[in-house]
C-alpha cells in the first residue's frame, strides 16, 4: 500500500537544528523521522523507506559525505534522493556533497522558502521516477509473458537460455568441475493430438487446456533459475540451469504424473481418453564450439522420437524411451 504522506529523514547531531526542522515540515504536512548520527540514519533509512533525506554535511565521527556515500550503496539509495544542509560554501564543499550522491544542498542559515520548495521538488521527482521504474517493470513483464498461458514467452525464452548457456560457459573455466553443476538441460514438450482437441471441443476449450497445462508445468519447477515458456502453439519448454539429463529427467516424469493426474479429458486422442503430453530431452555442458541452438535441436529430435515411438512418453536419449506407467 502507498504511503498518503511523504516521509523524510532528518540526520543531524544537533538536537534543537533538527527540532527546528521537524516543526517546519510538518507544519506542510510530512511525517518526519529524526536520526542524531550517520549510522543512526542508515539503519532508519533501511527500516522506513524516507522519500527524502535532509543530512548535516559536519557531523562527528561519519560526516554527511561520508552518509550520503553509504546511502548509495542501500537498496533503494540511489533513488532516494539526499537534501544536504551545509555551511560550507566553498566550491569544494559543492562539489563533494554532489560526488557523495546529494541530489542538491542549502546552506545555512536555512531560507525557509528554498528549503520547502526543494523539497516539494525533490520528492515530486522521486515519485514521478518511482511510476516510471513500475511502468516499465509492467512493461517488462508483459513483454516476456505469453498472454494466454501467463509463463514465458518465446522471447523470453530465447534470451534465457542464451544467457544460462553463456554464464555456464563462463563457470566451467573458473567454478566447481562437476557436471551436474555445468550442465544446461531442456524439455520440449508438446500436447498430443491437440488439433483434434481444438477441432472438437472448440477453440475456447483449446485454451483453457493450454492455461492448465502451463499451470501444471509452471508448478512443477522449484527453483528461481529454473523457467517455463510456451515455445509455440501446444508446445512448452522447460529450462534447468545446473542441471544434469537425470535431473531433468525426474523433473518430466513429475509432469507427465501431474498431467495424467489431472485427467483434462480428450476423446478424440488416440492416446488415451485424456490429455497426455510427449517429451523430448537434452543436455550439454555449453562450449564454445556450440550454441543454445545445438541443445534446441536435440530436444527438439528427441521429442520427434518420442512421437513416433506414440506419444505420451518421454524420450531423453535417441535410442532409450523412457515412459512412466499409467
Amino acid at each position: 500500500m502507498c504511503r498518503q504522506v511523504s516521509r523524510i529523514l532528518i540526520i543531524d547531531d544537533d538536537k534543537v537544528a533538527r527540532a527546528v526542522l521537524r516543526q517546519r515540515l510538518e507544519q506542510e504536512a510530512y511525517d518526519v523521522v529524526e536520526a542524531d548520527s550517520g549510522s543512526t540514519g542508515l539503519e532508519l533509512f533501511q527500516m522506513l523507506c524516507p522519500d527524502l533525506v535532509l543530512v548535516d554535511a559536519v557531523m562527528p565521527t561519519m560526516d554527511g559525505f561520508e552518509c550520503c556515500r553509504r546511502l548509495q550503496t542501500l537498496p533503494g539509495g540511489q533513488h532516494i534522493p539526499v537534501l544536504m544542509i551545509t555551511s560550507l560554501e566553498d566550491e569544494t564543499s559543492v562539489k563533494r556533497a554532489f560526488a557523495a550522491g546529494a541530489a542538491d544542498f542549502v546552506t545555512k542559515p536555512v531560507q525557509w522558502a528554498i528549503l520547502l520548495q526543494r523539497v516539494r521538488r525533490m520528492i515530486w521527482q522521486a515519485h514521478l521516477y518511482q511510476q516510471l521504474e513500475a511502468a516499465n517493470q509492467a512493461l517488462l513483464k508483459l513483454a516476456n509473458l505469453d498472454g494466454l498461458t501467463q509463463i514465458a514467452n518465446r522471447r523470453h525464452f530465447d534470451q534465457h537460455l542464451e544467457q544460462e548457456w553463456r554464464r555456464l560457459m563462463r563457470w566451467s573455466k573458473t567454478g566447481p568441475q562437476g557436471p551436474s553443476h555445468r550442465s544446461l538441460s531442456l524439455i520440449l514438450c508438446d500436447i498430443d493430438y491437440f488439433k483434434a482437441y481444438n477441432d472438437h471441443y472448440g477453440h475456447q476449450a483449446g485454451d483453457e487446456c493450454l492455461q492448465r497445462v502451463a499451470h501444471i508445468l509452471q508448478r512443477t519447477i522449484q527453483r528461481p533459475a529454473d523457467l517455463a515458456s510456451r515455445y509455440g502453439g501446444e508446445e512448452f519448454a522447460i529450462t534447468l540451469p545446473e542441471t544434469p539429463l537425470s535431473g531433468a529427467l525426474q523433473i518430466a516424469h513429475c509432469i507427465r504424473a501431474a498431467i495424467h493426474a489431472e485427467r483434462l479429458p480428450h476423446h478424440y486422442s488416440s492416446v488415451a481418453d485424456h490429455i497426455t503430453l510427449s517429451f523430448g530431452i537434452a543436455s550439454l555442458i555449453p562450449q564454445a564450439n556450440q550454441g543454445p541452438e545445438d541443445l534446441i535441436a536435440s530436444a527438439d529430435q528427441r521429442l520427434y522420437r518420442a512421437k513416433q515411438q506414440g506419444r505420451d512418453r518421454i524420450c531423453a536419449d535417441l535410442t532409450v524411451i523412457s515412459e512412466a506407467g499409467h
